[in-house]
C-alpha cells in the first residue's frame, strides 16, 4: 500500500514536466553520402575544365549532350548537294505557253530555239538570248506559218534554216545582230529585219526575187549602202530609213526600158535618214504612185 502511494506521488510531480513534441516539430534528415560525393565530383570537374573538355567528360560518363548548332552543321555536311536546275532546262510547254498550234516563249532567257511540239503553226520567241538558229531547229516542223525572234542576240543563221518552211508567211528577225540575210522561203508575205547590222554585201542579189507574195519588207536601221536589187512586184511597203544609202538608179524601183511600167501595188517607201538626195534622181520614181519619204534637197 505504501509503495502504491509513492508511485502515485511520482506520477503527480514528474509527468507534467515531460511533454511530447508536437508533430510539426519532428524532422528526419536523410543524407546519401555516395550521391553527394558523385555530384560534387562532376561539378568540380565542370568548373576546372574548359566547356569542350567537360562535354567530352560527360559523354565518357554516359551523359549525352545535344547542341543544336553542331547537329545542324552535321546535317548540312551529310546532306547531298542537289544540282541546281535552270528554268531553261524545263520541257518546252512548262517553260513556255503552249496553246493549240501556238508556242509563246517570250522573255524566258532561252539561249537556243526550244524543241517545238509537232504541228506548231506560230512561234513567238521574242526578247530572249538566242544567238544562233540551226537548220535542225525546224526540220520536223513544216507547219510553221509565223515566226517572231524579235529582240534576241542572233548573229548567225544557217542558210537552210527557213528554206524548207513551205508554209511560212511571216518572219521577224528585228532587233538582233545579223550581218547578212538567210535564204527566205518562197511564200513569205512579211519580213522584218529592222535594227540589225546588215550591210549590202550581206544581201544576195536575188534574195527577194522569187518571193512573189512578199508585201511588207522592213530593213530600217541597218548599214545598207544601196537599195536591194530585184524587189518583187508584190511589194506594198518598203522601209529603208536610217541606213547608209548614198545613191539610187533608174532601175532601183522602175524598169528603165519600159516607160509605161507602173508599180500599182507599192504604197509606201521610206528612205529618210540616209545620205542620198532623192531630188537628184527624178527618173527613178516615174513608175511610182507616191514619192518616197526622204531628203529631196
Amino acid at each position: 500500500m505504501k509503495t502504491l502511494k509513492q508511485f502515485a506521488l511520482f506520477l503527480h510531480f514528474f509527468m507534467p514536466v515531460v511533454k511530447l513534441a508536437p508533430p510539426n516539430q519532428q524532422s528526419i534528415t536523410f543524407y546519401d553520402y555516395g550521391l553527394a560525393t558523385l555530384e560534387d565530383t562532376v561539378f568540380k570537374e565542370d568548373e576546372d575544365q574548359p566547356p569542350q573538355d567537360a562535354v567530352k567528360n560527360k559523354e565518357n560518363n554516359g551523359m549525352i549532350i545535344f547542341h543544336e548548332n553542331e547537329l545542324q552543321v552535321q546535317r548540312d555536311e551529310e546532306a547531298p548537294e542537289a544540282s541546281p536546275t535552270k528554268d531553261t532546262d524545263l520541257p518546252t510547254c512548262l517553260l513556255c505557253v503552249c496553246l493549240i498550234g501556238s508556242v509563246y516563249c517570250e522573255e524566258t532567257d532561252i539561249e537556243s530555239v526550244p524543241a517545238l511540239p509537232k504541228e506548231t503553226g506560230y512561234l513567238y520567241a521574242r526578247f530572249n538570248k538566242i544567238k544562233k538558229i540551226k537548220t535542225s531547229d525546224f526540220a520536223d516542223i513544216p507547219t510553221l506559218r509565223r515566226i517572231d525572234f524579235t529582240g534576241n542576240n542572233i548573229e548567225d543563221i544557217e542558210d537552210g534554216a527557213f528554206a524548207k518552211l513551205a508554209l511560212l508567211e511571216e518572219l521577224s528577225l528585228a532587233e538582233n545582230r545579223l550581218l547578212k540575210l538567210p535564204t527566205l522561203p518562197s511564200k513569205l508575205t512579211t519580213f522584218n529585219a529592222n535594227h540589225n547590222r546588215i550591210k549590202s554585201r550581206g544581201v544576195k542579189a536575188n534574195a527577194f526575187k522569187k518571193l512573189t507574195n512578199l508585201s511588207f519588207l522592213y530593213l530600217a536601221h541597218n548599214a545598207l549602202e544601196s537599195v536591194p536589187l530585184n524587189l518583187p512586184e508584190s511589194l506594198r511597203v518598203l522601209h529603208l530609213q536610217y541606213n547608209n544609202i548614198t545613191s539610187i538608179t533608174d532601175d532601183t524601183f522602175c524598169k528603165n526600158n519600159k516607160t509605161r511600167y507602173v508599180r500599182n501595188r507599192m504604197d509606201e517607201i521610206r528612205m529618210e535618214g540616209n545620205p542620198v538626195i532623192l531630188g537628184k534622181y527624178p527618173n527613178a520614181f516615174m513608175c511610182l504612185k507616191m514619192l518616197p519619204i526622204g531628203s529631196w534637197f
